[in-house]
Parts: C-alpha cells; structure tokens; sequence
C-alpha cells in the first residue's frame, strides 16, 4: 500500500460516522460502502491505539426525538471501526424527528441485539415523554439495561432511563430544563455536560451529545482515539455567543425559555410523580 492510500485509508475510516449518518437518513437512497478496516504503521505510540473493536450499539429512535440528541452521539460512535450501531424503533417504518428530519432505523425492540455494549436515549420534548410512558419503549429499554455495558443518554433522553427504572440510586444530567426532575426517578440531578456514575453516562442538552459522543469514544477505546475523532471532526467550539447556559444567557433570553418550556417541564414532573421505579 502506497503512502497516500494508508493515509486515505485512515481518512476514510475516521470519516465513516458521516458517511454512515448520511446514509441512515431517510433522503439517502442507498448505504455508502464503509471503508476498510485496515491501519498503516503510524509510529510506536499511535500502533498502540485501540483502533478496531467489536462494540454493538443500541441508539432508541422516537417520533419527536431531538435529532442532534441521536446524530451528535451516533457520528461520534460510527467513528469508532468494528463497532455496529443499531438505529432501533418499535418498527422499520422512518422515524420523524421535532424537526422534521425522517430517519429509517435499522433493528426493531425484537430484532435488537439482547447484550448491548451501550444503550442510549436521545432526548426531546412531547415525543419523549410519550416514548417515557409508553410501555413498549419502557420494555424494551429495561430489558437491554439489565445487561447492557453502559447505559446512557443525551439531553431529556434520561426522562426515558429513568422513567425505566434505570436511575435509581445514580447521579445523572439532563437538558437544564427538567434536570431536577430527575430526583422524581430516584436519580440525583447534577449538573454537568457529562456526568458518569458507574455505567451510567449521561449527557446535558442537545450540544452536550458531542461531547457526551467523545467521552465515550475515549471510554471504549482510548483518548487518542477521541481525539483523532475530535480532529476529525474539527469540533474546537468556539459560538458567537455566549447564551449556552443558564448562567451565561441574558435574563431577558432566560426568562423567555424558562416561560416556554414551562408546560414541558409541568408534564414531566406529572411523568415522574406517576413512575413507579
């Protein structure tokens, strides 16, 4: 193999989560080829990384998921070679996202491997807490938590793990606006972008599934993995504003948000108080 093929190789191979994101949309007509899993010598210390595996992935797909709370995590994961990521639903029907955005999955509850290496939730509003009651969902995340390496999730997503019982005792994060809702699960809130408590790993709101994605990478692999995903990836933050958090964003622009997502966080309270855990 010829230098620029090695190097195209590794290219590719970092890049897969994007090709594989791409071809997981509904607008994608047909799956794009994965690159072969093959490394180049890249020196003593980089021959050291845990490049291939063999990590089977469930991510839980809903209607009215968020959908940077599954593709955030899901093109940090599908960097990761060897590794098989299950899109998985109630059906194989597309799967429609708040904002619109339609994704086919690719495993049911049923066909969903039984032992999992990770198990995730993305969040959302009203379609997670519909996918929180609903005794299907509910199930099936129980049953592949009771084995699964790790359990995790992004955003709201952790209303799911909770309202499944898979909480109880754990510290774990969520979107701000239902964080200390968690306590309802018997979960203890606490506020971070990534929290972890054993195998338990979960991620704040939307954007925190990035470095929620990374974490984890660096958890199954190592940290030059992350990182070389990172790089990849270019993912150096750097947002015209600084309105991210609570503690940062104007009162005016907090006010307004607290007072728009008042009627989500009313039904998630409801949600907690009704789950039996």
């Amino acid at each position: 193999m010829t230098d620029i093929n090695r190097r195209n190789v590794v290219k590719l191979a970092l890049l897969a989560p994007f090709v594989a994101s791409m071809a997981g949309t509904a607008f994608a007509q047909t799956p794009a080829p994965m690159p072969e899993h093959k490394m180049p010598d890249m020196g003593p210390e980089m021959n050291k990384v845990h490049w291939l595996g063999d990590e089977q992935i469930g991510m839980l797909m809903y209607p009215g998921m968020t959908v940077m709370d599954l593709i955030g995590p899901q093109c940090m994961f599908g960097s990761m070679m060897g590794a098989k990521i299950h899109l998985v639903a109630k059906s194989l029907d597309p799967v429609t996202s708040d904002a619109g955005v339609t994704i086919v999955p690719t495993a049911t509850f049923e066909s969903c491997p039984r032992d999992l290496t990770v198990l995730f939730a993305p969040g959302g509003t009203d379609g997670t807490l519909a996918a929180a009651a609903d005794p299907a969902t509910l199930a099936f995340m129980s049953d592949r938590g009771a084995r699964a390496k790790y359990i995790t999730s992004v955003c709201s997503g952790s209303l799911i793990l909770g309202a499944a019982g898979l909480l109880k005792g754990y510290k774990a994060t969520s979107h701000w606006s239902v964080r200390d809702v968690l306590a309802g699960f018997g979960a203890i809130p606490t506020e971070a972008r990534v929290v972890r408590d054993r195998n338990r790993v979960t991620g704040a709101g939307v954007t925190a599934g990035l470095d929620f994605g990374l974490s984890m990478v660096a958890e199954l692999r190592d940290q030059t993995y992350a990182e070389c995903c990172q790089l990849v990836s270019e993912y150096d933050p750097d947002p015209p504003f600084n309105a991210g958090s609570l503690k940062t964003a104007p009162k005016g622009v907090k006010d307004a948000m607290v007072l728009l997502l008042a009627d989500f966080v009313k039904k998630a309270k409801v949600l907690a108080s009704a789950t039996t855990v």
